[in-house]
């Protein structure tokens, strides 16, 4: 039992948070790429938070690469937090929102790599230990477009020239 619920099911419930984070996050990005603030930011945030906080509730007699990666995760998110809720994205700020969004995003990506590898048996079939060329493959192309698109990212969104909200208005 995890916060009450049997492990199958706070792995659904785990799963399901993860891949709202995904889907928003994708859609925060895409407008970022089109100088707008995304009225999902904070549902992105939130379950990208929840995400990684929850990996850590799955039992695990030590620490390993999703600890790690969690633990990144939430660092990173500190900073996307602090940027967007506090500072507003003021001068600097908006440049630690999108490099620091968009890599919250991509490890969620990266996990849900991982995860399609081991749990997909299409999938499995070519890459079963996880270090197989196909494995690599598919993260270097996700890790590419992630760093293609945080740069388009980094490069047009400049909230003083969107459209004119208060992002607390979108909170």
């Amino acid at each position: 039992m995890i916060l009450g619920m049997s492990v199958a099911t706070f792995t659904l419930v785990h799963v399901i948070i993860s891949l709202i984070g995904i889907a928003t996050g994708l859609i925060v990005l895409y407008t970022m790429l089109a100088n707008r603030i995304s009225a999902l930011t904070s549902t992105f945030l939130a379950t990208t938070v929840l995400t990684s906080a929850t990996g850590f509730l799955f039992q695990s007699n030590a620490i390993g690469p999703p600890h790690i990666v969690g633990a990144l995760s939430l660092l990173i998110l500190v900073f996307t937090l602090l940027a967007f809720y506090k500072f507003q994205l003021a001068g600097r700020w908006r440049a630690v929102y999108v490099v620091t969004g968009v890599l919250a995003l991509y490890l969620n990506v990266f996990v849900g790599v991982v995860q399609a590898f081991q749990k997909i048996p299409a999938l499995n079939r070519f890459a079963p230990l996880g270090n197989e060329p196909p494995f690599a493959i598919a993260q270097g192309l996700v890790f590419a477009l992630f760093v293609a698109l945080g740069w388009l990212a980094l490069k047009r969104f400049h909230p003083s020239t969107a459209r004119p909200q208060r992002i607390a208005q979108t909170a």
